[in-house]
């Protein structure tokens, strides 16, 4: 029995496949060299400045058409800072980084380059994106947070949300679990980062209807672990601005303020 040009199993045909599979692999690896070569960092800017959008959608596509190649991309200095480049072009190509950055986002969150790329979309990406990001580092807060390179990707996710109930949220999971993480050395980071905010921010959240129950927790937790450093700190910070906190809801972190403020009285 002869087999005709168009079977599945026809030599020019099974020929005609190996082809397209060797060029394919030979534009992926030219593509990785493009990303991940140390050699013109400052003209790859230039370079896809000069791409129509078909030719962008098509190298994000080829950049996120396998998740392991995707993540040797991201996880090399370079091709982080090039993919980077590359999010917030277009809501067409960022929709292939979205479900590339998704389907790795533990592991791309506690890489210390691949975690740059997740940071930088949750600055650039769409209010839909956005917010579903936000879920997941919500759900991976607590491992994230505990991950050498996960609890600076932490903090900088929290200094950089642009959406104020989120951060509360979050905030909100780091002081609940404040003892939990600070018996670790990088949640004890995160710990540490959230009680430190600037003044402003830190008032912000504390006259807020749902943060100041995050900055009130904060208090009870820094004094049942008994670091006394972070407590103060935090006093300190809110002390000065203590009548502000009475005229709004951060009452009860003025009683408590209150009662430090006549402790440190008697002690004298």
């Amino acid at each position: 029995m002869v087999m005709s040009d168009n079977s599945p199993f026809s030599m020019s045909t099974m020929f005609n496949a190996l082809q397209q599979i060797h060029l394919s692999n030979t534009r992926l690896k030219r593509l990785f060299n493009l990303m991940t070569s140390c050699e013109g960092v400052g003209q790859f800017k230039d370079l896809i400045s000069t791409f129509d959008q078909s030719q962008l959608q098509m190298m994000a596509s080829l950049l996120t058409s396998d998740s392991e190649y995707f993540m040797e991309v991201v996880r090399n200095k370079y091709g982080s800072r090039r993919v980077q480049k590359l999010l917030g072009v277009s809501v067409d190509v960022d929709a292939f980084f979205y479900c590339a950055i998704l389907q790795r986002f533990f592991d791309i969150m506690t890489d210390k380059y691949a975690s740059y790329v997740a940071i930088r979309a949750t600055v650039v990406f769409d209010q839909v994106k956005k917010h579903v990001m936000y879920k997941y580092v919500l759900h991976y807060a607590l491992d994230i947070a505990r991950n050498q390179h996960g609890c600076i990707a932490l903090n900088e996710v929290i200094i950089d949300t642009d959406d104020p109930l989120y951060r509360i949220r979050l905030l909100d999971v780091v002081a609940r679990n404040a003892l939990f993480l600070s018996n670790d050395p990088s949640g004890n980071f995160v710990v540490q980062h959230v009680l430190k905010l600037g003044r402003n921010r830190l008032m912000r959240l504390a006259r807020s209807e749902f943060g100041n129950f995050v900055v009130l927790k904060a208090l009870n937790v820094t004094q049942e672990m008994n670091r006394v450093d972070l407590f103060w700190d935090l006093v300190q910070k809110l002390m000065p601005l203590r009548h502000l906190l009475l005229r709004s809801h951060g009452s009860n972190i003025a009683n408590i303020l209150e009662s430090c403020s006549i402790a440190n009285m008697c002690s004298n």
